[in-house]
C-alpha cells in the first residue's frame, strides 16, 4: 500500500524483515520439537536461533538464482547459523512455513484493527452520550421523515462497530491455525508432534486437516469481515458527506486555520477526509472477491492463491488500519450544528408530523385510505404553496370536530418522537 494510507504499525507487520522473522520462528520451533522427538541432533533450534540473521536483501539475491523464496530464505539461514541449520525443514513444506506465518501476520494486523475498532467505540459513545437528544431531521430516501436525534445517529453506528469487533474477533480466531504437516498434508515425513509444539509456541490450534496448504475459506472469512469493516466506514462518511452539503450544513469536518478546501474556490471546505474513507473502502471490499476465488485451488495445492495473497494481505489490513484511524478522527473532531439541524426540522413547515395526523383521524372514526388521502392532499397543497400544515389543519372545521387544539399541537411537537430514546440507549450504550 501507498505511505500515503498506511501507518508504521501495518506496515512493519507486512515487512519482508518481518515476514522473514516470523519464517524464522515457525523453524525454529519445529526443530524445538523434532530435537525432542529425536529426529535432529540437540542444539540445532538454539544455534539457529542465535546465529542466524535476516537478511533481506541476501534472501533476494539467492531467490534470483533459485527462483524459490523458501528455498532461498532457508539457503541464508544456513550462510549465518552454520552447518547444522541443514536439520532445519525436515520433512516439511513450504506452505508449512508460507501458511502458518501468514496467518499469523493476519492475527497481529487483525489485533491492531481491534484496538483502532475500540477507539472507534470510544468516540462514538462520547458523541452519541453528548447529542443524545439533540434533535435532527430523520430522512428516508434522501427526503425529510420524522424527527430523530443526532445521538440516535451516532448510537446506530456504534452498534454496528460493536458487531463488527465481534465479527473480527471470530475472523481472528478463525485463522489462528497452523500447518505442519509436510507435502499433501498426510505427515508423511513428518510426526504430527512437530505440528502441536510449533502450534502451542506460537499461540496458534493446530489445522484439524490441511492439504499442503491451510485451506483458505478461514481467509476468505477473514478478508470478508474486513469488506463488512469497510461497509461500515463507509456508512458513516457517507452520512458525514451528506450532512455537510451546503444545503444540509447540520455538521463539518474539522477545518484546520491554514487549511485550503480549493485551489479555485477560496470559500470551499470540503469533506474530503470523508471522501477519502469512501474510495478506501471500496479499495479494501476489492480484495474479498478474491479471497473467496482463493478458496478451490487445484487438487491438494496449487499457487494460484500465492500472488493474491502477497497483494491483498497487507493492502486490505493496512487501508482497513488507516482509514478506521481517520474515521475516529474525523468523528472526535468533527463541528456539529444543532441549531441548523433545528432549523432543517422545521423547513417543511410541519410536514413531518403527518403521519399522526392520519393516525388521530382513523383513531376518530375514518378509514386509513380517506385519513391518508386528506392528510396528503393538504401536505401537498402547503409544499407547493409554503404553507404551515398546522394552520391550513386548523382551518378545517370536518378536521376539528374530530381533534381538539390541544391534542393537534400535540401531534405538531417533537416530544413523542423522543419519549424512547433512554430505552435505545440502553439497549446499545452499556
Amino acid at each position: 500500500m501507498i505511505k500515503r494510507y498506511s501507518r508504521k504499525e501495518l506496515t512493519d507487520i507486512w515487512s519482508e524483515e518481518n515476514k522473514y522473522k516470523i519464517w524464522l520462528s515457525v523453524e525454529v520451533a519445529a526443530a524445538e520439537a523434532m530435537e525432542k522427538l529425536n529426529q535432529i541432533p540437540k542444539g540445532v533450534a538454539s544455534t539457529v536461533k542465535k546465529k542466524a540473521r535476516i537478511n533481506v536483501k541476501r534472501i533476494h539475491q539467492i531467490e534470483a538464482d533459485v527462483k524459490h523464496d523458501v528455498i532461498a530464505f532457508l539457503t541464508s539461514v544456513t550462510e549465518k547459523a552454520g552447518i547444522k541449520a541443514r536439520y532445519l525443514h525436515q520433512g516439511m513444506t513450504s506452505s508449512d512455513v508460507l501458511d502458518t506465518s501468514f496467518n499469523i501476520q493476519l492475527i497481529q494486523s487483525g489485533k491492531i484493527i481491534l484496538k483502532d475498532i475500540d477507539q472507534i467505540l470510544k468516540v462514538l459513545k462520547k458523541q452519541a452520550k453528548k447529542y443524545k437528544f439533540t434533535p435532527c431531521m430523520g430522512r428516508s430516501h434522501g427526503i425529510h421523515a420524522e424527527p430523530v436525534t443526532f445521538g440516535l445517529k451516532l448510537a446506530s453506528f456504534y452498534e454496528e462497530f460493536k458487531r463488527n469487533r465481534t465479527r473480527l474477533l471470530n475472523a481472528i480466531d478463525e485463522v489462528s491455525t497452523c500447518a505442519i504437516s509436510g507435502a499433501v498434508g498426510t505427515f508423511a515425513n513428518i510426526n504430527p508432534n512437530v505440528e502441536k509444539h510449533v502450534a502451542k509456541k506460537l499461540g496458534l490450534k493446530v489445522e484439524p486437516i490441511s492439504t499442503q496448504v491451510i485451506p483458505r475459506d478461514r481467509h476468505a472469512f477473514y478478508f470478508s469481515i474486513l469488506g463488512i469493516i469497510a461497509g461500515s466506514i463507509e456508512r458513516v462518511a457517507t452520512e458525514i458527506r451528506h450532512l455537510q452539503r451546503t444545503e444540509v450544513y447540520e455538521l463539518q469536518e474539522f477545518f484546520s486555520k491554514k487549511q485550503k478546501g480549493s485551489s479555485a474556490m477560496p470559500h470551499k471546505k470540503n469533506p474530503i477526509l470523508s471522501e477519502n474513507l469512501t474510495g478506501l473502502a471500496r479499495m479494501v471490499r476489492s480484495a474479498v472477491m478474491p479471497a473467496l476465488e482463493n478458496i478451490a485451488l487445484w487438487h491438494e495445492r496449487d499457487i494460484s492463491h500465492s500472488s493474491v495473497e502477497r497483494n491483498i494481505g497487507p493492502d486490505a489490513n493496512i487501508t482497513t488500519d488507516f482509514a478506521l484511524v481517520r474515521l475516529t478522527n474525523i468523528l472526535d473532531n468533527m463541528i456539529v450544528y444543532p441549531k441548523k439541524m433545528l432549523e432543517n426540522l422545521n423547513l417543511t413547515k410541519g410536514l413531518i408530523f403527518s403521519q399522526e395526523l392520519m393516525l388521530e383521524l382513523t383513531k376518530s372514526g375514518l378509514s386509513r385510505e380517506k385519513s391518508y388521502k386528506m392528510v396528503q392532499t393538504y401536505a401537498k397543497k402547503c409544499f407547493a404553496e409554503d404553507l404551515n400544515l398546522f394552520d391550513v389543519v386548523l382551518k378545517d372545521k370536518f378536521i376539528m370536530s374530530r381533534i381538539t387544539t390541544k391534542r393537534l399541537k400535540e401531534i405538531f411537537s417533537y416530544n413523542k418522537h423522543f419519549k424512547n430514546v433512554n430505552l435505545i440507549f440502553k439497549r446499545v450504550i452499556k
